[in-house]
């Protein structure tokens, strides 16, 4: 009972030529072509959430904030320039290991390969006569902490970690507290005296 259905049912041939349709065969060619048929009309019609963003972009005003509202094929006037300080005043370091800002204008120093301006003054053998304050110990060390002749080239270029300062408005607000005032705040008030 089992050997005939187990037995495999013959081959039709599909060919047209020889007048034996496949029925199974052109459903699943009429399926393929209607699938592809409906991929194709999803590719090229706009999703509706980019056409929610297109109309929304011109109402919310979108501005590249580099740019400001000046157009692409026209030349934006540069803000302007605030002067560097040159108090030459210590300013106080709000955290450990804080490299110490610029108090002066370092405007055309030259600081390359060949010369380092801010060695002329602050070297250790140059920084009496300067009446300015030398240069760490640490920077004549390299990685292994050998001391070296001359400043390690690792610390060479200067304005690497030390900023001259300008009196601006700051970009971003900053809530900043110092570790000073961070001791002696009342527990559960950040930054509080």
């Amino acid at each position: 009972m089992l050997a005939p259905m187990l037995r495999a049912a013959p081959a039709r041939p599909s060919c047209p030529a020889a007048g034996v349709a496949d029925p199974a065969g052109s459903l699943v060619r009429l399926l393929c072509s209607g699938l592809l048929l409906l991929c194709l009309m999803m590719l090229a019609a706009p999703a509706p959430a980019q056409q929610n963003r297109a109309a929304a972009a011109p109402e919310q005003g979108l501005v590249d904030s580099m740019r400001g509202h000046t157009d692409l094929d026209k030349q934006a006037t540069p803000p302007l320039i605030f002067p560097t300080e040159n108090k030459d005043v210590r300013r106080t370091r709000n955290y450990t290991m804080q490299p110490p800002t610029i108090p002066h204008s370092i405007d055309g120093y030259q600081v390359d390969k060949d010369f380092n301006r801010c060695m002329f003054c602050h070297a250790r053998t140059a920084a009496e006569a300067a009446k300015s304050i030398p240069v760490s110990i640490t920077h004549y060390m390299d990685r292994d902490g050998h001391v070296l002749a001359d400043v390690s080239p690792r610390r060479y270029f200067c304005t690497q970690c030390h900023v001259p300062q300008a009196d601006a408005k700051p970009l971003v607000s900053n809530d900043f507290v110092d570790v000073e005032k961070l001791l002696k705040r009342t527990p559960g008030v950040l930054g509080s005296k």
